[in-house]
């Protein structure tokens, strides 16, 4: 791919690190100008010093409409235009099973993680809406493995991540013909997704190894992949290439839906 972004401007939530970061510096490389979404004022500004003008940065949480809309607002000032919402902002369940998950903090918990996973991806395509309808842009939500499969997550995570290809589905739907909705669904990654403050405490650590050494485990490909790894998916659904596709949902995950 070369320049496949060329004259795009893109919005990405959660963009400041992890899978969110890689999406950034792709769609930079290939033609995009990019408005970063990120709660990281500190990631931010280590993007701003990487990409330069190609880009601009608003702090912002997801669980926001108004900071959804005051990104797409600057994000149309700077570069007039929106064609493509990458909705990628999520928190982890750190794998806490419905038995190790302690009663007292389920209803924060599930808040936590459903208001950024599921209810962040909405709010920033409501947000995004009427600029992609000038542009017959399109949107991108990052799903999971664990919109598909068990043993990728705990309880909540994998619930919010199915949620999301619900959202992908319907939103595809209503918005035809005009807005295409599609989504990747990326496996075991490499990356420092974090936990919702009411589980922070009850998240283990793991050494770097150890999570390489399971992520290998359970893919057939047996690689544990990096944020790199995915966004080839990202851009080829950012595209032109892909404008015969909505509700489609691209599985960058090692192969896990294949295991015997």
């Amino acid at each position: 791919m070369s320049g496949w972004l060329e004259g795009k401007v893109a919005l990405v939530t959660g963009g400041a690190g992890g899978i969110g970061r890689a999406i950034v510096e792709r769609f930079v490389s290939e033609g995009a100008r990019v408005a970063v979404c990120d709660l990281s004022k500190e990631k931010l500004g280590e993007v701003k010093d990487q990409l330069g003008d190609q880009v601009i940065t608003r702090a912002g949480d997801v669980r926001s409409f108004q900071n959804n809309a005051e990104a797409v607002r600057d994000c149309v000032r700077a570069f007039g235009h929106l064609d493509v919402f990458v909705g990628n902002a999520a928190v982890f369940d750190c794998f806490l099973s419905l038995e190790r998950l302690p009663e007292k903090v389920i209803d924060d918990a599930f808040r936590e993680i459903f208001d950024t996973n599921v209810k962040g991806y909405l709010l920033g395509a409501k947000a995004a809406l009427m600029e992609l309808k000038k542009t017959s842009g399109t949107v991108i939500f990052s799903a999971s493995n664990s919109s598909f499969y068990s043993a990728g997550a705990g309880p909540i995570y994998t619930a919010s991540k199915h949620a999301v290809v619900g959202l992908i589905r319907q939103l595809a739907f209503e918005l035809a013909p005009t807005v295409r909705v599609n989504g990747v669904a990326p496996g075991g990654t490499l990356t420092a997704i974090g936990a919702p403050p009411s589980l922070k405490p009850f998240c283990p650590e793991v050494d770097l190894e150890t999570r390489r050494e399971r992520i290998e485990s359970r893919t057939p490909l047996q690689i544990a992949m990096s944020p790199d790894d995915h966004v080839g998916a990202y851009v080829l659904l950012a595209s032109e290439q892909a404008r015969a596709m909505t509700g489609a949902i691209i599985h960058s995950d090692g192969g896990v839906g294949v295991k015997g």
